[in-house]
């Protein structure tokens, strides 16, 4: 089956994609909060248990480490990671204990993740793990209920309404079992790629890298709290916020190329414009909404405006969005 076909059908109900390949940390002990506070870079502190964050961790210099996000549960965090950086992470975060009460572990293999996605997702998220439609509804973005073993996060992965699903790795094919049967259709890593790029949202290890400034990828409203106290980076940031008036060299944008396109770029395929715009793309796919290719990538700041007409390999291409 097509990509499109995927699509057609995820559309009218929901999809489903087992994210085992993204890393998965918990955080235990009394001083678990402040520890994490101090080093990333929104307000996760203030979250009460059943709440989230989107957040980065970041060098002294502003560049990224890792974009992450935080679950506060009753009793511990949870710690959802790019794919293959959990251990790192862990080792990172472990060196920056001192006396505090603060112990890591990595659960990646021992906690599945599995992403329900279309617009009945919650339907079938709840089928899966006995809450209620409503309740999974109703939640804010990156907050999450727990069901049995079952913790349930609303995402904001896809324009689609999206869920996680954290269950025991052993629980995993109960779970998707459970979405077969409700009517849920497998979905392909290359439609759930496409789905990303279509909603502009930049993935760490393809949109960005350990040399991006968080605000070049646009990750300021989602990840960056502007009232929190110091975390690490935070002087980069604040300066170029407040002194550089936000500006950066470089901004993630959202193509719509030509219906001519006959198809997707690769990676650091150039960009250019008659008025001096230079760049690259990073990701690319036919979008399964418009049949249309649409990509991700870097341009100069003075280039990232909505409506400005590029050309990405010679094709002509319109800057529609913003990444973020």
């Amino acid at each position: 089956m097509g990509t499109t076909d995927e699509y057609r059908i995820i559309a009218a109900g929901a999809g489903w994609t087992d994210k085992r390949s993204r890393g998965r940390l918990r955080i235990d002990g009394g001083d678990a909060a402040a520890f994490l506070h101090a080093l990333v870079s929104n307000d996760v502190r203030s979250l009460p248990p059943g709440g989230g964050a989107y957040t980065t961790l970041l060098t002294p210099q502003g560049r990224l480490i890792a974009d992450l996000v935080a679950y506060r549960a009753d009793d511990h965090w949870l710690i959802d990671t790019p794919p293959g950086l959990a251990g790192p992470l862990a080792a990172r975060l472990d060196a920056s204990i001192f006396t505090e009460d603060v112990r890591l572990a990595d659960v990646s293999a021992a906690l599945g993740q599995i992403a329900v996605v279309g617009p009945r997702a919650a339907g079938a998220a709840a089928a899966a793990t006995g809450v209620s439609t409503a309740a999974l509804e109703a939640l804010a973005v990156r907050a999450h209920v727990v069901a049995g073993e079952a913790r349930i996060a609303r995402t904001d992965d896809t324009a689609f309404p999206s869920f996680d699903l954290f269950v025991p790795a052993a629980a995993t094919g109960g779970v998707v079992a459970a979405l077969t049967a409700w009517g849920a259709a497998p979905m392909s890593p290359a439609l759930a790629e496409a789905l990303r790029i279509d909603a502009g949202r930049p993935a760490f290890g393809i949109d960005m890298t350990d040399e991006t400034i968080p605000l070049e990828a646009g990750l300021l409203d989602r990840a960056i709290s502007l009232t929190k106290g110091c975390y690490v980076g935070q002087e980069v940031i604040v300066r170029i916020l407040h002194r550089g008036g936000g500006r950066v060299a470089k901004r993630l944008v959202r193509l719509l190329l030509d219906s001519d396109a006959a198809a997707p770029p690769p990676a650091g395929a150039e960009i250019a414009g008659d008025r001096g715009e230079r760049g690259h793309v990073t990701s690319a796919a036919v979008s399964p909404a418009t049949g249309r290719v649409v990509a991700l990538g870097y341009v100069n700041r003075d280039a990232a405006e909505v409506g400005r007409r590029v050309r990405v390999q010679g094709v002509g291409a319109e800057i529609v969005g913003l990444a973020g």
